[in-house]
Order: C-alpha cells, then sequence, then structure tokens
C-alpha cells in the first residue's frame, strides 16, 4: 500500500492538528514522534492509519466537522466602523426570511454534539433585529450554543432581560473600542457610546452568557493600549472579561492593521478559529452559504440553502473544491482570497 499524510493536517513544529476529527498530536505523544518518523521515511504504523493522520488514496475532501455557524439574519448595521468593509461599501437592507431560519435551526440539530456556537450574525448588528430575541430563544430550544458578537447598541435591559428568560448564551463579545465620545463617532460614524455604556453597565454583573467578553480592537500603539486600560478598569470586577485585538485587513478589503505584504504561494490550510472550509458554516441573508467571513462581496459561494440541505452543502462539489484548494491539494487561481489572508496557513 502507498501511504501518505493526511493533505488536511496542520503541522506545527510541535503540535500536529487534524481539523476533520478536532485531535491534537503534541510533541512527547508517541503518535507524533512516530508521524515525524514516517514523514521522514519511516513505515506507516496501524495505530496513524486508524486515526487518520496518514491515509491510502483517500479522498477526504468532502469530510467535515462542523464547530461554528453564523446566521445572517440581517444585512443592516447601524454603525460604519473604519475595521470594517460596512464603512465603505455598506449593503443593500435584506432580511432572512423566518421559515428559512427554522429550517436552518432544524437542520443544525443533528450537530449538537460538535458545534460549538451558532452565531447570530455577520457583518451586521444582530441585536438591531426586531426579531433578534425571538430568533435567540428558537436556537435555545433546540439545544444548540447562542453566541453573539454585537456593538452593544441593542443588548437594552429589556431586551437582555428576555433573553435570559429564554436562555443563557454561550458566548456573548461586545465591540468597544474607546470610552473617548469623539474617538467613538470619529472610530464608528456614529454617537453611541452613551448608550453602549449603559447598556453594559446594566449586565455587568448578570449572567447573560457563560462567557462574556469586550473586545477592544485597535492599532496596537500607545492609544490602543490606553484604550485597553481604561476600559479593563472600568469593567473590572464584572462578569466581562476585557480583551485587547489588532485590526485586520480582512483578507485584502481594507487598508487597515494586520495585513499580508504578499500572496502565499503554496497553501496550506486554514487557522482562523478552526478550519474555515472544515469546521465552519457561514450563511448569508439570502441563503447562500460562503466559504468564510472574510468574503464580504460573497465571491465564493459554496452552497444555497434555499435549494439544499446543510448536509448537501457540505458534503457538495462546491464545498470539496474550495477545501483540496485552501490545503493546496488542488491549485488555487493567483487571485484567491486565501492567498491574502492573514490566517491562512502556509509551506511556503
Amino acid at each position: 500500500m502507498s501511504f501518505r499524510a493526511n493533505p488536511f493536517l496542520h503541522v506545527g513544529p510541535s503540535r500536529i492538528y487534524d481539523p476533520l476529527t478536532d485531535r491534537t498530536l503534541a510533541a512527547g505523544d508517541g503518535e507524533y514522534e512516530a508521524f515525524c518518523a514516517f514523514v521522514a521515511g519511516g513505515e506507516a504504523s496501524d495505530a496513524l492509519v486508524r486515526g487518520g493522520w496518514i491515509i491510502n488514496g483517500d479522498d477526504l475532501s468532502r469530510r467535515h466537522h462542523l464547530k461554528i455557524v453564523s446566521i445572517e439574519t440581517l444585512t443592516t448595521c447601524n454603525q460604519r466602523c473604519y475595521f470594517c468593509p460596512v464603512s465603505i461599501a455598506p449593503r443593500d437592507d435584506a432580511s432572512m426570511p423566518e421559515g428559512m431560519f427554522d429550517s436552518i435551526v432544524a437542520q443544525l440539530e443533528p450537530f449538537r454534539s460538535t458545534i460549538e456556537g451558532v452565531f447570530v450574525q455577520s457583518y451586521n448588528e444582530p441585536t438591531i433585529d426586531r426579531r433578534f430575541v425571538g430568533f435567540c430563544t428558537r436556537l435555545f430550544e433546540a439545544q444548540l450554543p447562542v453566541a453573539v458578537l454585537s456593538n452593544g447598541t441593542g443588548l437594552t435591559p429589556r431586551n437582555v432581560e428576555a433573553l435570559m428568560h429564554a436562555g443563557t448564551l454561550r458566548f456573548l463579545c461586545v465591540n468597544l473600542s474607546t470610552l473617548d465620545r469623539q474617538r467613538y463617532i470619529d472610530d464608528r460614524g456614529v454617537d453611541h457610546l452613551p448608550i453602549v455604556l449603559a447598556n453594559l453597565d446594566a449586565m455587568r454583573d448578570l449572567d447573560v452568557a457563560a462567557e462574556m467578553r469586550i473586545i477592544v480592537l485597535g492599532q496596537l500603539d500607545a492609544t490602543h493600549r490606553r484604550d485597553f486600560e481604561e476600559i479593563r478598569e472600568r469593567f473590572a470586577g464584572s462578569r466581562f472579561e476585557v480583551a485587547m485585538h489588532d485590526t485586520i485587513d480582512r483578507a485584502g478589503w481594507l487598508d487597515v492593521g494586520r495585513k499580508r505584504t504578499t500572496p502565499i504561494r503554496n497553501l496550506a490550510g486554514c487557522e482562523l478559529v478552526g478550519s474555515r472550509p472544515i469546521q465552519h458554516l457561514h450563511i448569508t441573508a439570502s441563503g447562500a452559504c460562503i466559504l468564510c467571513c472574510q468574503d464580504y462581496d460573497g465571491d465564493y459561494v459554496v452552497g444555497d440553502l434555499s435549494k439544499q440541505t446543510i448536509i448537501e452543502v457540505l458534503e457538495g462539489d462546491a464545498m470539496a473544491k474550495m477545501r483540496r484548494m485552501v490545503y493546496g491539494i488542488d491549485e488555487a487561481p493567483d487571485d484567491f482570497i486565501c492567498r491574502r489572508c492573514s490566517y491562512a496557513l502556509s509551506r511556503d
């Protein structure tokens, strides 16, 4: 038999991760050493074959391990943040039909054992959707882990009370970049800071989510550090963990923050909150499924839930083709989105 390494592995200097099984081999582990020996020209052990670390001609491109789902219930956002494509090219307003949402939820139920979060947004503000609490409630009823990323404007005491009555979020993350009101306006195009702070203060000690976080985005400069320290001090002792992150260029879409200066020649996978083509499903308000949330323009469509089921999308030709290109099994076009993404893995 002619064995080879599983082409979907994330191989690092002291760690090998398989996104298809969500398993890791670490340095010092017997299987890790056996894998390294195999790559160096050694024999294929039965344990490595059984674990899927090495394969014999198998096509794995239709396999998946669904962990993260994002459902865009509407396209509208009430801010124009400099670190988001919405600030440059806002989209036309559109809403997902409730029947489609219900169908998606029902189809996700069989994936309960692997899904870690169902996010109810994309490049929008989910809390301004009048159906927001109702959508979260339906996910709670389906026993799916609900996750929310928000600018905080719609997390009013009334909405938070309704949410807590329905269930507990798995994850709540609020994007708050500064306590300086004028810079908040300059960064986001709107004067929402007093509303956001009032909402956050009202919920600071409530168990709205199992994990509650405030993300402070910036340029990793002195101003960013000062903003982070001020926000961390304000919410010290609350349920909120405050974290500092740099902005990113959204795979070349924006001219801000972290960016890749030269395109990747030899793609080797994705490590943006897991593997996007293997572990994620991103659904737009129309029901289109796209490769990744970095794809703001929706250029990389892998399915359509108005015509297909989730299983048909995850195991379909389009998704399989994307997986092979993202992992360098098939050669991707020169302008492929992953070649310019900061989170793409490389064999260069």
